[in-house]
């Protein structure tokens, strides 16, 4: 935790004290320029009695023998002093014998002295005879200007105040200084090794003793904190251990020391909550074993506890693929498959765990079988709660028991039907190839600088005896699991290797071949060494087969498909990357990669006049290939205003039903004559 420094506690003293500092000196300076008003007060009184005794001899002859000659001359001695303003010399009753004045200095201190001094200051002397009877001859009067008085005041009123303030402030600051190296700055060391105090292990890290510190106040609060620290540790240590054992007691099973029902509950309902975010189904699958009672009775309860032990560490060995496991009671158990996409994964985790179940357990010298029947619920076809999922996965389980044991049953017949549907499938898979139910479908590639057909891309398609046309994004993830699309793949690059042959042959020389590589062909080490022997076979010119790769299937393993990508480069192929835009590649990995063409996906090209950001992403893929020198070929293209918009953002070719839909080979072949034949037409019009 860091101090904010607003509130710093040195901060708020550092203001606390300059600003009592600073109206300490305010104070005082103005105390003291208050008494320099009083002093130049009387400087101008003690000026005016000494001026007016150093001129009342004068002043009394002059007036004594009535000479105006003498008197003026004494005038001028007065005007000799800058204050002097005013000065005359005569009887009260009488005209004056001789008299004088001048304008008031025009300072720009007088706004200020004015106020305080008054413009001027008069004052009077008699003049008297001496001898005993010291006659009364007249007055000397003098008025004196106070503006240089006041001049000489404010200068020294500034100097005082500034001073004053600037000694207030030294002080204030030394003060500050003294209370942060003896307070502040040990008590922020404090603060800084609390904060690395770990709040599970308080007493690993005790405070240290400030030196210096030892025995005052700071090193007795130091001692009670780190004793505290030890007393907090020891006593978190006990209440941790109490609570674990009464959390494990309330949560888990004791025998398996699996999840139970409660912990399960509360599991389930987190995983709930993140699928629903993500959008993302969850499996919920109840295992109950068959007759586990008839085990316990044959053997003993002691062998049976053992068994449900062996079969829980079994159920864990599936952990990469759950989201939680757990012991419902009895013979049943619970497993939460989280974020899987479709529910044939629930099924594959289903019929995995029940081949399990086929091996034996070996316990006390005796193999002893187990069979289970398990209920599968989805979220959120089938309930939106964790308590719904549980309660109909049990039900399930039930009623799959009640008909048939030692299999899986989901709670949608629908689902189960697919799940079923798709197993039977994958099971004729196998055979497809054996029977002739697979074929290849070619769609023609049009090359945009000259509008002629430059390649085809060969399309696998399944047709099922019962099931009728199986489209390929249900079959080839199915062949890829169960191993059989090496097979499949070599037969189609042998079928498109050989018809390519056979289009060349008929003059189709430029003609090229595209053919798709599941992720497993990618990654199939054989691979490299089939491509090269079927160019070989049909004598195929090199980059005439363009091998497309998933962008996905790319990012598996960036590494390893990059090495696998140069040995197919180096048969002779072309790579392009399919799909692009909608993985996760980024520039880097693109750079890295042997790739000679981009393939836009179709869901970008379909919608690229209506959605700005799906036009955003189709310039961006072509600059793209434009700045790595790939050409780029945009699938789905079906309307002419698509194809006017990417011809204009630089696409070098496109595929889609604008030009054909896919179509057996015989049929492409006439396609290729007539598209001949109309090129031919076009760049000879004199032949019509």
């Amino acid at each position: 935790m860091k101090l904010d420094q607003k509130n710093s506690l040195s901060l708020k003293l550092l203001r606390v004290v300059l600003l009592s500092a600073l109206a300490v000196g305010v104070v005082l300076s103005c105390a003291q320029i208050v008494f320099d008003v009083y002093k130049t007060r009387q400087a101008v009184a003690n000026d005016a009695q000494r001026i007016l005794g150093m001129f009342r001899d004068p002043s009394t002859q002059a007036v004594y023998s009535l000479d105006r000659e003498m008197g003026m001359q004494v005038i001028e001695g007065l005007f000799q002093h800058e204050s002097v303003r005013f000065a005359a010399i005569g009887h009260p009753s009488e005209p004056m014998l001789a008299e004088r004045s001048r304008d008031l200095l025009d300072l720009p201190t007088r706004v200020l002295t004015d106020r305080i001094l008054g413009k001027e200051k008069s004052f009077t002397t008699q003049l008297v005879g001496r001898g005993p009877y010291s006659e009364y001859y007249g007055d000397l009067t003098i008025t004196l200007d106070t503006a240089p008085y006041g001049e000489d005041f404010v200068a020294s009123s500034v100097i005082i105040f500034v001073s004053g303030v600037l000694r207030a402030l030294a002080m204030g600051l030394v003060l500050y200084l003294v209370y942060h190296l003896m307070l502040t700055k040990p008590l922020s060391k404090i603060i800084e090794h609390l904060t690395n105090i770990n709040p599970d292990r308080p007493s690993e890290h005790k405070l240290p003793m400030l030196k210096g510190h030892e025995k005052n106040e700071l090193g007795l609060w130091i001692n009670t904190a780190n004793q505290l620290l030890a007393s907090i540790e020891r006593n978190s240590y006990l209440r941790r251990e109490a609570e674990d054992s009464l959390l494990r007691m309330s949560q888990y099973d004791f025998l398996t020391g699996l999840p139970n029902r409660q912990q399960l509950q509360q599991q389930l309902g987190q995983i709930i909550e993140d699928a629903g975010r993500l959008q993302r189904r969850v499996a919920v699958l109840c295992v109950g074993l068959d007759d586990f009672k008839g085990i316990n009775e044959q053997f003993s309860y002691q062998l049976g506890d053992q068994l449900l032990l062996a079969l829980a560490d079994r159920l864990r060995s599936h952990s990469g693929r759950l989201g939680a496991l757990a012991r419902l009671g009895g013979d049943q158990f619970a497993l939460v498959q989280a974020n899987i996409e479709q529910p044939y994964e629930a099924a594959e985790l289903a019929q995995s765990i029940l081949d399990d179940l086929e091996v034996p357990f070996g316990l006390d010298l005796q193999e002893v079988r187990l069979r289970a029947t398990i209920g599968i619920t989805l979220f959120p076809e089938d309930g939106d709660s964790a308590e719904k999922l549980l309660q109909k996965a049990e039900q399930t389980m039930t009623l799959a028991k009640s008909r048939s044991r030692n299999r899986y049953q989901f709670y949608i017949a629908s689902v189960d039907s697919e799940m079923r549907r798709r197993r039977e499938l994958e099971k004729d898979l196998r055979d497809a190839l054996g029977r002739g139910e697979l074929h290849v479908v070619y769609q023609p590639q049009v090359d945009y600088r000259d509008h002629h057909v430059s390649g085809a891309e060969a399309l696998l398609r399944w047709q099922h005896p019962q099931h009728g046309l199986v489209p390929p994004d249900l079959f080839i993830p199915l062949a890829e699991q169960n191993g059989s699309i090496i097979a499949i793949g070599e037969w189609v690059l042998d079928q498109a290797c050989k018809q390519l042959r056979d289009w060349h042959d008929l003059g189709f020389t430029e003609l090229r071949m595209a053919v798709n590589l599941s992720t497993v062909q990618l990654h199939h080490t054989e691979l490299p060494r089939v491509v090269s022997n079927l160019m070989q076979v049909y004598r195929l010119p090199p980059r005439s087969l363009e091998l497309e790769v998933t962008e996905t299937g790319l990012m598996e393993d960036i590494s390893t498909a990059a090495q696998h990508l140069l040995s197919l480069r180096r048969s002779g192929a072309l790579i392009a990357i399919d799909d692009f835009g909608t993985g996760y590649s980024s520039l880097s990995y693109l750079k890295s990669l042997p790739l000679d063409k981009i393939k836009i996906d179709k869901g970008f090209v379909q919608d690229v006049l209506e959605d700005e950001d799906d036009a955003t992403i189709v310039r961006a893929i072509i600059q793209l290939a434009r700045s790595l020198g790939m050409q780029v070929i945009a699938e789905g293209v079906e309307t002419v205003e698509q194809e006017a918009y990417i011809i204009a953002e630089g696409c070098n070719e496109g595929q889609g039903y604008l030009y054909s839909k896919p179509l057996p080979a015989r049929e492409l072949t006439v396609f290729l004559k007539q598209a001949r034949r109309l090129t031919s037409v076009a760049s000879n019009p004199a032949t019509f």
